[in-house]
């Protein structure tokens, strides 16, 4: 299914980017381009116990564990395509889904056994606390957003930020959409597409910022 109106784009190499929702052929590369993106992240970085043995391998599966969730729950989530090539990707939670913080009883299980105890709870812990700093009731949560290595600095991220909005205004439910921002120069990334601070948050050893884009 194509976002018809954020689809076409240029690069530097003037071939076109389309956005697009993602298929299951597209969910290993996806995985892989998320990991890139937040093996630095501050929030996984403290979650996943960065200082233990095996970090890289725990926070893969979960990513992993994460997209698989997404499609079986059916929930949005976007690529970028430069011709065939997945250049960039971001995952959403829809308003309406029982998805959000419960999650499923299998995905749970899974996720104990990559992320372990501590960095499951932590996992559900952050997004319950963000829904609890937002100013509406039924809006999209954007979990995920990446641009591949090879990519960046090219304003991908902004056609992303793009296409993450028509969805928003395509689906009635929702009154707009929100995100955790835990590096400071993020901020002024969402910024630029209208998200404002809506609240702080601490989480362990990790402080950051809920930023919301209403319709």
């Amino acid at each position: 299914m194509e976002i018809e109106s954020n689809d076409v784009a240029l690069v530097p190499s003037t071939e076109s980017v389309k956005a697009i929702y993602l298929s299951v052929d597209d969910l290993k590369v996806a995985a892989s381009i998320l990991y890139n993106a937040y093996v630095d992240d501050p929030l996984f970085i403290d979650i996943f116990q960065a200082e233990k043995e095996g970090y890289e391998s725990r926070l893969r599966s979960a990513i992993r564990e994460e997209i698989n969730a997404f499609w079986v729950a059916e929930q949005p989530m976007i690529g970028l395509f430069q011709q065939e090539r997945l250049i960039a990707v971001a995952c959403l939670t829809a308003p309406d889904a029982a998805f959000g913080a419960g999650r499923y009883w299998h995905w749970r299980l899974r996720m104990l056994l990559t992320a372990g105890l501590f960095g499951t709870k932590q996992m559900l812990e952050k997004e319950e606390k963000v829904r609890t700093l937002v100013p509406a009731k039924n809006f999209h949560m954007l979990s995920f957003i990446a641009v591949h290595p090879d990519y960046q600095e090219h304003g991908l991220g902004h056609i992303l930020l793009g296409a993450i909005d028509s969805v928003v205004e395509d689906d009635e439910k929702s009154e707009g959409a929100a995100v955790f921002v835990t590096v400071e120069k993020h901020k002024s990334f969402f910024g630029d597409d209208k998200y404002r601070v809506v609240g702080n948050l601490s989480l362990s050893h990790v402080s950051g910022a809920v930023m919301f884009r209403g319709k």
